[in-house]
C-alpha cells in the first residue's frame, strides 16, 4: 500500500466518521460549528476529485492495482452513503425518545430554532444561528401549560423559558393550526413563539409525568 493511498483511506474513514457523529460533535462546538460543517463539504468534493484521480490511475494500470480498487470502492460507498444520508445513517435524535411535541421557527439571516417535546417527559431546543447551541430539559404538562424545569443552557446563552402555552394562529381562520408561546415568567406579556409541525400532546394524559 502507498503513503498517498493509506493517507486517502484514512481520511476517508475520519470523514465518514465526523459525518455520522455531527449531531453530537455540532453543539460542542458552538460557534465553530459552521466553519466545520462548511470544511467538511469541501471534503465532500475533494474526495470526489480524489475518487476521479484513483479510477484513472486504475485504468491506467488496468485495474490491476488491488489496494486502488479498494480504495475506489471505499471512496464509493462513503460519498454515496454521504449523498443520500448527508445528516448520518442513524438518527440519533430518534433513539433519545420519541417526539409528542415540535415546534420550529425560521428568523433573520436564515437562523432557526427547533423545540422538540419527548415521551419521557424531556425536551431540547437547537438553535441553528452562525454556529448551533442546544439547550436540554424537564417538562410537565398541566391544564394546557408547558413548564419547563432543571434546565442545562447551551453555549451563549443566559436565560430560558418557564412555561409555555398553546395557541391558534392567529390568521389562520380553520382554527388547525398552532403555535407554542414561550414566557419568561409571568409578567412576561409578549412571548416568543414557535410554529407547531407535530402535536401528540394528548398521549401525556396516559402517562406518567416525572416527579
Amino acid at each position: 500500500m502507498t503513503l498517498k493511498n493509506k493517507k486517502l483511506i484514512i481520511l476517508t474513514t475520519i470523514f465518514f466518521i465526523l459525518v455520522n457523529t455531527t449531531y453530537y460533535w455540532e453543539v460542542k462546538l458552538g460557534f465553530f460549528a459552521l466553519p466545520a460543517i462548511l470544511l467538511l463539504v469541501l471534503s465532500f468534493f475533494g474526495l470526489i476529485i480524489a475518487l476521479i484521480g484513483q479510477l484513472y490511475f486504475a485504468i491506467k494500470e488496468k485495474l490491476s492495482n488491488k489496494i486502488r480498487l479498494y480504495t475506489i470502492g471505499l471512496l464509493i460507498l462513503v460519498l454515496t452513503l454521504t449523498f443520500f444520508k448527508p445528516f448520518g445513517l442513524i438518527n440519533f435524535d430518534k433513539l433519545e425518545g420519541g417526539d409528542i411535541l415540535v415546534a420550529e421557527r425560521e428568523g433573520a439571516a436564515n437562523c432557526m430554532t427547533t423545540l422538540k417535546l419527548k415521551e419521557d417527559f424531556t425536551f431540547s431546543e437547537r438553535n441553528y444561528c452562525f454556529g448551533v447551541s442546544e439547550i436540554k430539559g424537564t417538562y410537565r404538562y398541566q391544564n394546557d401549560t408547558i413548564y419547563f424545569d432543571n434546565i442545562e443552557l447551551g453555549r451563549g446563552d443566559n436565560e430560558y423559558y418557564k412555561f409555555a402555552i398553546i395557541e391558534t394562529l392567529k390568521f389562520d381562520k380553520s382554527n388547525k393550526k398552532f403555535n407554542i408561546v414561550r414566557f419568561k415568567n409571568k409578567s412576561d406579556t409578549l412571548g416568543h413563539e414557535l410554529w407547531i409541525t407535530k402535536n401528540d400532546l394528548k398521549k401525556l394524559n396516559h402517562k406518567r409525568q416525572y416527579r
